[in-house]
């Protein structure tokens, strides 16, 4: 199959893509520490080192901010799982690819966002769609790494527990006050997907 190369991305769209992704991490730090109603766009833009004008030219509203954060994780999920290779089985390779992602995840941030993402059906829809946006870029980089269509199926379902797996270590995460690393839930939780399968095949043999 003929792949399409990707058009090399130009100066322009680099710059505009490096300070979108600074007012996101710059707006996101700002939150955690001062809290999500206490900080203004002001505060934003001059942490960014923008003027309040330019920050418009990214974003309408402090929400858009949290908005970015869950879009960048399913791009940065199929680059993470496809630095990852073929060494291990694909659900393997998923939930690696996972833990490099979520290793520096801050505790406060996390938290914030969890409260924050609850204030508005608009963050909460677009909490939704993050997890289906990471699922899908989970199949797409497993399909890059193992392209048999044979494996089509297998791969998709390999994708689906590794974010459902994901998605419950998060939740325990956060109810429990992030006082412990997210991968150590990630671990529990692998560790049960584990236990159940071979439980399984246990009781069928």
């Amino acid at each position: 199959m003929e792949k399409t190369l990707k058009p090399k991305e130009g100066v322009r769209e680099k710059k505009r893509r490096e300070m979108y992704r600074r007012i996101t991490e710059t707006g996101l730090k700002l939150f955690a520490e001062h809290g999500y109603e206490a900080t203004t766009l002001d505060a934003i833009a001059e942490a960014s080192g923008i003027a309040r004008r330019t920050f418009f030219h990214y974003f309408r509203a402090k929400e858009e901010i949290i908005l970015a954060w869950q879009k960048a994780l399913p791009d940065e999920l199929y680059a993470e799982i496809l630095s990852q290779g073929v060494k291990a089985s694909p659900l393997a390779t998923v939930q690696a690819a996972m833990m490099a992602q979520t290793v520096n995840l801050r505790a406060d941030i996390a938290a914030l966002i969890s409260r924050i993402v609850q204030s508005t059906e608009q963050l909460q829809a677009g909490n939704q769609a993050k997890f289906i946006g990471m699922e899908r870029a989970a199949v797409s980089a497993l399909r890059e790494l193992w392209p048999d269509p044979k494996r089509a199926d297998g791969l998709r379902l390999a994708a689906m527990i590794g974010v459902g797996t994901l998605r419950l270590a998060i939740d325990a995460w956060i109810e429990e006050g992030c006082e412990k690393p997210l991968e150590v839930y990630q671990q529990a939780y692998f560790a049960c997907l584990q236990k159940e399968v071979m439980e399984g095949e246990r009781l069928d043999n």
